[in-house]
């Protein structure tokens, strides 16, 4: 006797959590239909940088129904990746490169990607039907999806955010061609709070709900190529690789779950590595030491980049023989941030 797809919905959210997901809804591809206009206008403004990406394949990123026409429902998984302390407590280690919480460990890419497609693969086995996995580097809109589907909606800084779980949450997705029930989207429960707003080092958030990237640390510090505006240099402090201020502060964190996977924990290289130290890699110490990371898809030039801005920001004499030996490197934007820190460090005597 064929299973029900109200029986297939169950076991599906019980074999997700057995996965390691910490969350599992449906949605359906037609359920966003106000992002695609959401998405043009924050093109249309230049929010989006030098994220030429974004303006790509605009018709699928914001109608999933374009993307995959034969799909029939949305599976939306979240994961979570709760650091175990405070993001910001390394704010005050000046000598030191704070790296985002999501990059610290193993690249959160494979590893959710892996853990799809096995529950891809149940899903077919138990219910028939086509699937496709995506996460993050596809051109699907997994936050308004999300919310779409019941698993969180998106607070004022952009982010989803759980009743649940909090906010540090990893999400994938897999379309399939089963009809599935749908979930009852999740409603705003940000209230007045504007902490992740206030708390922002660039004054990222033109308004709550909207972020410009151009001024967002998290793109300045990954996405962003070449030398940043002055204007936003010292804003960086000592933010290495992306920036977790406006999720840190979120009071849901409060109901935030324990990391699903060990590989997310922090590595000797990702833990407040030594700026001196990561100012002196070359290409090949990079990528050996940044190897299964997210860090080495921005490339040896822009990390140390970014260090250098941190230098600059630090105030410390003491890092200033390892800023002077990149005046002459072969990147112009490592040269220009070298030249910069050591015109801060001077200022402050």
């Amino acid at each position: 006797m064929p299973i029900s797809t109200s029986d297939l919905k169950t076991r599906l959210a019980a074999e997700a959590l057995n996965m390691g997901f910490a969350a599992c809804r449906i949605t359906r591809p037609d359920a966003i239909p106000e992002a695609a206009g959401r998405l043009d206008t924050f093109v249309a403004e230049g929010r989006h940088g030098q994220m030429g990406w974004m303006a790509e394949r605009m018709n699928w990123r914001g109608n999933p129904a374009a993307l995959w026409p034969e799909a029939r429902s949305i599976v939306m998984l979240a994961e979570s990746y709760s650091p175990e302390g405070d993001p910001m407590a390394g704010l005050k280690a000046k000598d030191r490169g704070i790296i985002s919480a999501y990059a610290q460990g193993r690249d959160y890419h494979d590893i959710v990607k892996k853990r799809l497609k096995r529950l891809a693969r149940w899903l077919i086995a138990e219910g028939g039907g086509e699937v496709k996995v995506f996460v993050d580097t596809a051109p699907v809109m997994e936050k308004p999806l999300a919310q779409s589907a019941g698993l969180g909606w998106q607070g004022k800084h952009s982010n989803l955010v759980s009743r649940d779980l909090g906010n540090w949450i990893f999400l994938g997705a897999v379309f399939t061609t089963l009809e599935l029930d749908p979930d009852k989207a999740e409603v705003d429960h940000c209230g007045s709070c504007r902490k992740c707003l206030d708390i922002c080092p660039t004054d990222a958030f033109p308004a709550p709900y909207q972020v410009d990237a151009r001024r967002c640390i998290s793109y300045l510090t990954i996405e962003h190529k070449g030398p940043v505006d002055a204007g936003l240099r010292r804003g960086l402090g000592n933010r290495i690789y992306g920036c977790d201020d406006c999720l840190a502060v979120c009071p849901w964190n409060k109901f935030a779950v324990a990391a699903s996977d060990i590989r997310y924990s922090a590595r000797a290289a990702t833990d407040l590595p030594p700026l001196a130290e990561l100012a002196a890699l070359d290409d090949a110490a990079f990528r050996a030491r940044f190897s299964g990371s997210p860090i080495k898809r921005i490339g040896r030039d822009r990390l140390v980049r970014n260090v250098l801005y941190a230098i600059g920001n630090s105030g410390d004499s003491a890092l200033a023989p390892a800023a002077r030996a990149l005046r002459d490197d072969p990147d112009e934007a490592v040269r220009d941030a070298a030249r910069w820190a050591l015109s801060e460090l001077d200022a402050a005597g």
